[in-house]
């Protein structure tokens, strides 16, 4: 079974996940760390737990979800698995930061592009890969179904749903991602989301006012 670690990394407030299984091997998912102390702080619980990054996973590449790529690549040798439409978010990133007065090194190496038709194996677990437009182009989430939950980046959170006012945005998509994609999902799954606390599927398909509407 797979364990779940949240950090709440830089000044958006982001969600970075770490699943580790009993063998002692994990999966950083959405490295937003920006500051030092940031990425020291997930260092130190990483190598304080005896873990073995294995995986490092993008559910999508607005910036405040892969300012940590480098660092994740750089201290562990891991290359970012992402949704090829992600590409060009992620090329974009920098310049986006800037923007926001928040520069810093993006990834540039090599990318592994994730095939939607097949799961993650981590370990003797795996992950589905669902895929969400309508935030961004080639937003994914990762479904564990054995521990009945699901990493669902910025598509769905508890009371509300992703921005769709950036490029590669659409609301209609991502209403429909939502109701295809999750919403069919168990009620008792619980979402793990990029910003804010967890939630369930049952609670959202109840009282998410975005959603209900439609």
């Amino acid at each position: 079974m797979l364990n779940v670690k949240t950090f709440t990394f830089n000044p958006f407030g982001e969600n970075t996940y770490v699943l580790y299984n009993d063998k002692s091997r994990c999966c950083i998912i959405d490295p937003g760390c920006y500051f030092p102390e940031e990425r020291d702080g997930l260092k130190i619980f990483i190598e304080k737990s005896g873990l073995e990054p294995v995986l490092l996973l993008n559910t999508h590449c607005h910036i405040d979800h892969v300012f940590g790529n480098k660092f994740i690549h750089e201290t562990w040798g891991l290359v970012p698995h992402i949704h090829e439409l992600e590409k060009n978010v992620l090329e974009y990133a920098p310049a986006f930061g800037a923007e926001w007065g928040l520069s810093f090194e993006n990834y540039e190496g090599q990318l592994i592009f994730l095939n939607i038709k097949e799961k993650i194996k981590f370990g003797d677990d795996e992950l589905e890969i669902r895929f969400v437009p309508g935030h961004s182009p080639g937003s994914v989430c990762f479904y564990y179904e054995a521990g009945r939950f699901v990493i669902g980046g910025d598509v769905l959170f508890n009371g509300s749903i992703g921005r769709t006012d950036l490029p590669g945005g659409d609301f209609d998509t991502l209403i429909h991602s939502i109701q295809t994609q999750l919403f069919t999902l168990p009620d008792d799954t619980k979402v793990y989301s990029g910003h804010g606390p967890m939630t369930t599927i049952g609670f959202e398909k109840m009282n998410n006012p975005f959603v209900k509407l439609y």
